[in-house]
């Protein structure tokens, strides 16, 4: 997976009064943590330029899940932190890079070295 939780959707209203996909959880090690710039409480606009306004939370996780190898996501910050992100600022626009440019390689180089170590011992 990408490494993270997400709550909200039109049926399970994370924040009173908006239906909107926050980011609950950040899973230590996990592929948004490394990359490190989702934050918990981030309002995800959209995934892949796909809007996520209006959604139920399960089809909101199934675009997660079926988000494939190159994986950009629309943000906003929320400017606090609380129970619930209570305001945002910007376009929400993260710039940069996809976070699928820095996971994937990251993700790649944390494999061989697990590869390697584990080469290593079984030699010993």
């Amino acid at each position: 997976g990408l490494g993270f939780n997400i709550v909200g959707g039109t049926d399970q209203q994370y924040v009173s009064n908006d239906s909107s996909i926050y980011v609950s959880r950040i899973k230590k090690d996990g592929a948004a943590y490394l990359d490190g710039r989702l934050q918990e409480g981030d309002k995800i606009v959209a995934i892949n330029g796909r809007d996520l306004k209006d959604l139920r939370h399960m089809d909101a996780v199934e675009l997660f899940r079926n988000a494939g190898y190159d994986v950009s996501l629309k943000i906003q910050r929320r400017l606090q932190p609380q129970n619930g992100p209570v305001g945002h600022r910007g376009d929400g626009d993260s710039g940069g890079l996809p976070l699928a440019a820095v996971l994937v390689p990251g993700l790649a180089l944390a494999a061989a070295a697990v590869w390697i170590l584990l080469r290593y011992r079984q030699r010993m």
